[in-house]
């Protein structure tokens, strides 16, 4: 058997991106800003449908000064999704106020909307109003939005889409993303597209992306010379770097094809094992399929464990992951409020991520398969 690497998600060039990094270096625009920059921004929108985009250093750059613009500080809630990337959650703190962690639910793996209005309530009637919700789609699945949404809107408190992850999903046709107040994506290396290294925020509103540029240049004021009344950040995304993301945006569509295909084929390959479940797609959701997960359950698998798996592909060179840690059980967050059951727990313990590149060849799924196959 091969003992060449496979990867969970490797970048995945299109082949246009020199061009694109040429037109930059000939100009003389390598650093922030510069006309990629406006174009790739202008393309998201067209991509998404409709809004208002900023491209900025990160994702988390992005959610970062979100949270600055709905005038999060030192003591305010925030309640966001437990089971997420630290990412979700560290701006958060960033900026002094404290995290309050909610349980997800079983049909998407996002935030459980009981635990919200749970949540809602409680704060509610201790007379505090949190600051904003953050609800994330992982691995590209979108959230229960229709309920999500309801809630955030009875008790008026805005809503930030964490849509790091899922580029190219959708929600009852539209495109997440386009979701929240304010809402956030990550060009990463390991997403679905990638500028290198880069995020964007989203707005419905032009005056909040205007804003947020603003912050994202170091609040710099009108002025002949360096002239600052607020704090602000070295945010924005570099034109060679959007010159890549043009690229990729091109194929896009393709990528989501292509992760969707894998997760097809592991299902029909693999979900036939007793114990093991993938992770489901709820109705009017569209995913992207980032990474292709399941869950599998020891008792009903002859004691066969997700890490079990996760170490027979490790010694065969296949890079697996488990499922995020929820938030609420790391030492950086162990003082923080948690509303919700064990769903989050149970998925952490018993989840799976395969690799899932849309440069995976189908010698490489196969691979992946057999070594599945061979533990139970």
């Amino acid at each position: 058997m091969s003992t060449s690497k496979i990867w969970l998600s490797s970048p995945h060039l299109s082949g246009h991106e020199i061009t694109y990094i040429q037109q930059a270096l000939d100009t003389n625009w390598v650093a922030p800003l510069g006309p990629h920059v406006d174009a790739f921004e202008q393309e998201l929108v067209h991509y998404l449908g409709g809004g208002y985009a900023a491209a900025l250093s990160s994702g988390t750059a992005a959610l970062h000064l979100a949270l600055v613009m709905l005038g999060v500080g030192p003591g305010d809630l925030v309640l966001c999704q437990s089971f997420t990337f630290a990412a979700s959650a560290n701006p958060i703190k960033y900026l002094g106020a404290m995290p309050v962690f909610l349980d997800s639910e079983p049909t998407t793996w996002n935030l459980c909307p009981q635990a919200l209005e749970d949540a809602l309530k409680h704060y509610a009637a201790q007379g505090q109003k949190p600051k904003a919700v953050i609800g994330v789609h992982l691995y590209g699945m979108p959230a229960r939005l229709d309920e999500l949404l309801a809630l955030c809107a009875a008790y008026e408190v805005p809503f930030v889409e964490d849509a790091a992850e899922a580029l190219g999903a959708t929600y009852r046709g539209q495109a997440a993303g386009t979701f929240g107040v304010l809402s956030i994506l990550s060009f990463n290396g390991n997403k679905i597209i990638t500028t290198s290294g880069g995020g964007a925020l989203l707005a419905r509103e032009e005056s909040w992306v205007q804003q947020a540029r603003f912050l994202a240049t170091q609040a710099r004021d009108p002025a002949p010379h360096y002239q600052h009344a607020q704090v602000g950040y070295n945010y924005r995304l570099s034109n060679v770097c959007a010159g890549i993301g043009r690229a990729q945006l091109e194929v896009l569509d393709q990528r989501v094809a292509a992760r969707r295909a894998h997760f097809d084929y592991y299902q029909a390959q693999l979900g036939y094992l007793p114990g093991l479940v993938f992770q489901p797609e709820a109705a009017g959701s569209y995913s992207n399929r980032w990474l292709s997960c399941f869950t599998l359950d020891p008792a009903r698998a002859g004691g066969t464990s997700r890490e079990d798996l996760r170490l027979a592909l490790e010694a065969e060179q296949i890079e697996s992951r488990p499922l995020w840690k929820p938030m609420h059980q790391q030492p950086v967050f162990a003082q923080a409020p948690y509303f919700g059951g064990t769903v989050a727990d149970t998925l952490f313990e018993q989840g799976l991520c395969l690799p899932s590149g849309s440069n995976l060849t189908e010698a490489d799924r196969e691979r992946v398969v057999k070594i599945i196959q061979d533990q139970f």
